[in-house]
């Protein structure tokens, strides 16, 4: 056993990352060649094919080195020594002529003196170091010894053929959480797959001898030897790669968006998100994803998100399988989401994946980390405005974790500060709470308990007090049927209300309530027939119990009188199914089919209207009631998928995809963003639900191995019967909504153009977005016609759109990162003239959008300074120096006019007028 432990260590030598001298070389060998800003991956190619020295490097290390030398017959370790000048990369050649080229840290090639001769476990005086590099040793150990292992799965069977199935989780091995997104494959023949969310990954395989690879985001690439018999399974613990503190993204997706299927998705891993500068110093994921191309708000301080030409409620925000519907605080100041409990963040813009449904512009997947199940850990921060602490670990070692963060904020302070009397007698504040446990049973079921809790106030002056709040919470069972064939049965309940209450003057104190309640129960099942088709298919059902509003006195004083719109229930369920095939090695397909039904149903009275006559209170020609569980109004019909991918090289690719989504609730709001006071309806007998078809196009290309990535994609977008609002419609505590919106019709087109640099020391990206979003109201039901039935801007069509998003870092303590985002003002209606009619003055207003407010821009920058890397220290800290809005920019969020002493005057109204300075101390244990 001894003897076969020291051939271990003799063969993890060259692999270990030790400090040693300088590199020697056994053997000479003479180069010759003139190289003119050749990259690093060239130069190696020439000197392999000139010599007999095969060179290993990490290719996303060396992308940036050029080289630009001239040399005649000179060894290899001169040349070496001049492209390497002045530079922190080394070098190391061992006996049988190959070359190792490392970044910061110099391999050894040989052994050390005395390197098998027991040490002394009594020393008293050994020095501290010393232990420290036997830990690492370990470490290396450990993982070579399962790199150089044989696996032997299945049942041994003398002469077995044909093909098995190769299936298992991959974790993370400090913190056993499952690991997302990991490619596992072998070379030959080329087989892979990716981890899903729950680290879980099927292969099938020819039987027999295969070297298995894996590469994972932040993680080190590992490989297991592996002898295939028959059907069995292989976790996978991965250990995490330091050398990341530096990067954004790493190999393990570095030529997904090429030789991935999906299109218009958006994948950020939460060291991404942290990096980029917000306002008031709290990482905020959607202020980040509005970074995205084709993702646009209306204006600064709104976090409600138009995606590709839609609404802010097309939008299906999933927060753990739950649904948020309002994901901001402060009114759009902050994110609802905690970055410290974060694992990814998704975002489908076309392409959407069969299983999800119910909006139509995209879907953004908000997915929380299981915990630690390895050692109990935390982390924080202080901020001026906020704080935060989250506490993980196990309650059973690799078994069962826990997780919990909390957020809270202290804003009042600053509102004393300001000037203004309405503004320093106001108060502000909110709070969040995440738990989450997940609890492997066996090894064929794990559950997952999930739940959020958040809530509002903002309370302007002494008068209107604003209160609001989400609650969710989901429970998952995934049970592994087998290798093949897994599911995932689960349980969601949703809620959001919030209350207006107004107390200042007695005599019309009032408080306005509204709550919507969405009761989730789905059934998710993954089948992997062969290594070339993944199926996925599944049920859901969504019961919605929904109060429109309720207003009622708040004093004994008040002359308002109690006031009850009618409870709405509907159920919305659907069945789907989708294959993913990969037909050649370059050519793949994606086909799915969702068919949703819609039920809405009583107890309700339904105001039935003359037929062929607008919608009017005159029109109503009598009302029918439904008692408690009748069905008054039925929609269905079906969502088609499909996306192709081509592959026109290794490094470029053609996709294409078609998706029809239905959306059968709508959010009735008369401002253009996100507000805690909008409306939930559901649709009815008066009002159809929201269908949109989107065709998109793409091409993408990396280069420089895979180290930059670029894309541009084109779409279309049809949508149907989304509503839009009459002139002076009434939307709060309106009886007879379906009298004041109209079913318009919208188009929008565009083009996305993104530049991607994933690796080095400076990273990031920058976007072009070329966009129009166009509506037609020409409604024969509601008798309303805009603009004489043409096409009109949307509220938020904002043509063109450009971000840069850049990240610099001078050492692993010291970064920097620059946010600039231009974008065109957005469309407003503007009045003309005033004219007297009847002895009264009217205005003449514009056509509807036909005037835009000033173009929008601003750039943020931060300073992230880490603390020192000791292993072994109470904490590990950071602090973020940020300014938003660094030249103080006033970008207009609205322009409003106001008749005063006989003159019409125009104001435009800022968010922020000047730079925010934020500084937040970061913190984990």
């Amino acid at each position: 056993m001894t003897h076969l432990y020291r051939s271990i260590l003799s063969l993890l030598v060259v692999l270990c990352f030790v400090a040693q001298g300088q590199a020697q070389q056994t053997r000479t060998a003479f180069i010759s060649g003139n190289f003119t800003s050749a990259t690093f991956e060239e130069f190696a190619r020439e000197v392999e094919a000139q010599t007999n020295y095969h060179f290993y490097f990490d290719a996303t290390a060396v992308d940036s080195l050029s080289v630009t030398l001239q040399v005649k017959e000179q060894p290899l370790s001169d040349v070496l020594r001049q492209v390497f000048q002045n530079t922190d990369f080394q070098f190391a050649i061992d006996a049988t002529q190959r070359v190792f080229i490392t970044r910061g840290t110099q391999l050894s090639v040989s052994l050390p003196k005395n390197f098998f001769e027991p040490m002394e476990s009594t020393a008293e005086s050994a020095p501290q170091v010393a232990a420290t590099r036997l830990q690492g040793e370990e470490k290396e150990i450990k993982k070579a010894g399962s790199e150089l292992k044989l696996y032997e799965i299945g049942v041994k069977r003398e002469g077995a053929t044909g093909k098995a199935n190769l299936a298992g989780h991959l974790r993370d091995s400090k913190t056993g959480e499952p690991i997302i997104g990991a490619a596992v494959y072998i070379e030959s023949p080329l087989i892979g797959t990716t981890s899903d969310q729950y680290g879980y990954y099927s292969l099938t395989l020819p039987v027999g001898r295969h070297e298995l690879k894996v590469k994972a985001i932040g993680l080190q690439n590992t490989r297991r030897h592996i002898m295939l018999y028959s059907e069995g399974k292989l976790n996978i613990d991965i250990a995490e790669d330091v050398r990341t503190l530096k990067e954004v993204l790493v190999e393990a997706e570095k030529d997904k968006n090429v030789s991935g299927l999906q299109m218009g998705m958006e994948k950020l891993d939460i060291r991404t998100i942290k990096q980029v500068p917000t306002a008031f110093g709290e990482t905020d994921i959607l202020r980040v994803v509005l970074t995205l191309p084709g993702v646009k708000s209306v204006g600064e301080g709104s976090t409600g998100m138009n995606v590709r030409g839609g609404s802010t409620d097309q939008n299906l925000i999933l927060f753990d399988d739950a649904t948020i519907y309002n994901p901001s605080h402060l009114f759009g100041f902050f994110s609802a989401f905690n970055p410290d409990i974060l694992k990814t963040v998704e975002l489908y813009k076309s392409g959407i994946p069969a299983k999800y449904g119910g909006r139509l512009s995209s879907v953004l997947e908000v997915t929380s980390r299981d915990g630690n199940k390895k050692e109990f850990a935390g982390s924080g921060g202080i901020g001026l405005l906020t704080s935060r602490l989250t506490l993980e670990g196990p309650i059973r070692k690799d078994k069962t974790s826990f997780l919990i963060g909390g957020r809270s904020t202290y804003s009042d302070w600053l509102l004393k500060k300001l000037p203004n009397k309405s503004f320093n007698e106001s108060s502000a504040g909110f709070y969040d709470i995440n738990g989450h446990i997940s609890h492997e049973i066996n090894e064929k079921n794990t559950l997952y308990l999930n739940g959020y809790l958040s809530k509002d106030r903002f309370q302007l002056g002494a008068d209107t007090l604003y209160r609001f709040s989400n609650q969710a919470a989901s429970l998952k069972w995934k049970h592994i049927f087998q290798n093949k064939l897994y599911g995932v049965l689960t349980g969601v309940y949703s809620h959001y209300d919030y209350d207006v209450t107004s107390k200042k003057n007695p005599v019309n104190a009032s408080r306005l309530t509204f709550g919507i309640n969405q009761s989730n129960l789905q059934a998710d099942f993954s089948y992997f027939p062969t290594s070339k088709h993944t199926v996925d298919f599944g049920a859901s059902s969504i019961l919605y119990n929904v109060n429109p509003g309720t207003l009622t006195p708040n004093s004994p004083e008040s002359l308002i009188a109690p006031n009850r719109l009618q409870a709405e229930r509907a159920i919305e369920s659907a069945i789907y199914a989708s294959d993913r095939f990969d037909i050649t090695r370059r050519f793949s397909v994606s086909v799915g089919l969702r068919y949703s039904f819609f039920n809405a149903m009583g107890p309700r009275s339904v105001n039935n209207y003359a037929p062929g006559a607008p919608k009017t209170e005159g029109t109503i020609q009598d009302t029918a009631v439904y008692k408690s569980g009748d069905v008054f109004a039925t929609y269905h019909g079906p969502e088609y998928r499909l996306s192709a991918r081509l592959g026109l090289t290794d490094n470029s690719s053609v996709k294409l995809s078609f998706n029809r989504m239905r959306q059968y609730i709508h959010m009735l709001s008369n401002t253009t963003s996100i507000s805690p006071t909008d409306v939930w309806k559901l649709s009815d007998a008066n009002i159809r639900p929201q269908v949109g078809d989107q065709l998109a196009l793409g091409y993408y290309r990396n280069f420089r191995a895979n180290t930059i990535e670029f894309s541009v994609e084109g779409y279309y977008k049809k949508m149907q019967d989304f509503l839009d609002y009459k002139s002076s419609a009434t939307l709060v505590m309106n009886h007879h909504i379906e009298t004041d919106v109209a079913g318009a019709e919208g188009k929008a087109y565009g083009v996305e153009v993104m530049l991607r640099k994933a690796t080095g020391k400076m990273n990031g990206w920058v976007s072009y977005t070329y966009s129009r979003t166009l509506v037609r109201l020409d409604d024969a039901e509601t008798g309303e016609k805009i603009n004489n039935g043409e096409y009109y801007p949307s509220n938020f069509d904002k043509p063109h759109d450009f971000t840069l998003i850049s990240n610099y870092r001078f050492s692993q303590r010291f970064s920097t990162s620059v946010n600039f985002t231009y974008s065109t003002g957005r469309p407003i209606t503007l009045p003309l003239a005033k004219y007297t009619l009847g002895n009264s003055q009217r205005i003449y207003y514009s056509d509807r959008n036909a005037y835009r407010v000033p173009d929008y821009y601003r750039l943020d920058l931060a300073l992230n300074i880490e603390g020192n890397h000791k292993i072994k220290k109470l904490a590990h800290s950071s602090w973020t120096l940020a300014v938003y809005n660094l030249t103080g920019r006033r970008n207009p969020y609205s322009i409003y006019f106001k008749a005063e002493e006989g003159r019409i005057n125009g104001y435009k109204m800022s968010i922020f007028g000047q730079p925010i300075p934020t500084i937040t101390y970061n913190f984990r244990f």
